[in-house]
């Protein structure tokens, strides 16, 4: 699995002009499953994520996580993550789980987030949507999982 997360200050996913998804302070991750991938990466997705020291400590310091922050996670599938563009001008997206594969774990994703602690909103599988933020900082990390452990 590939996530890219962003610190954000609020986030909101909306389909047909419908909020279906929205949080305050905490993260906004765009995930991706590829071919391949099992329940223990979206297990461990959701561990380091829950984990991630990037929230600011009383000295300003990225010291805390977004349980520690008080925090939630907007998580919006984004199979475009596995586009491979090395070829060509239109994106190859052989590498991604197929959406009966990808949406299992993507809800995985979201449900390990909430046994962790982590207030989670999603967007909508199969939609197309969109995705408004506040980025905070700007912090922005790129985060692979593969054999049940962040590579």
């Amino acid at each position: 699995m590939r996530a890219v997360v962003q610190r954000v200050t609020r986030a909101a996913v909306r389909v047909d002009g419908e909020v279906v998804g929205e949080i305050g302070r905490g993260l906004l991750v765009l995930v991706g499953a590829a071919a391949g991938d099992a329940p223990a990466d979206a297990a461990a997705l959701a561990d380091k994520l829950a984990g991630l020291r990037i929230f600011p400590d009383e000295e300003g310091k990225m010291n805390r996580s977004v349980v520690e922050a008080g925090g939630a996670a907007l998580v919006v599938s984004q199979f475009t993550l596995y586009g491979d563009v090395r070829r060509g001008r239109r994106p190859s997206f052989i590498a991604a789980a197929a959406p009966e594969a990808a949406e299992p774990l993507v809800e995985l994703l979201a449900e390990c987030l909430q046994q962790a602690g982590v207030p989670c909103a999603t967007g909508r599988f199969r939609a197309h949507m969109e995705v408004e933020l506040l980025n905070d900082g700007p912090v922005t990390l790129v985060i692979e999982v593969a054999g049940g452990r962040v590579v």
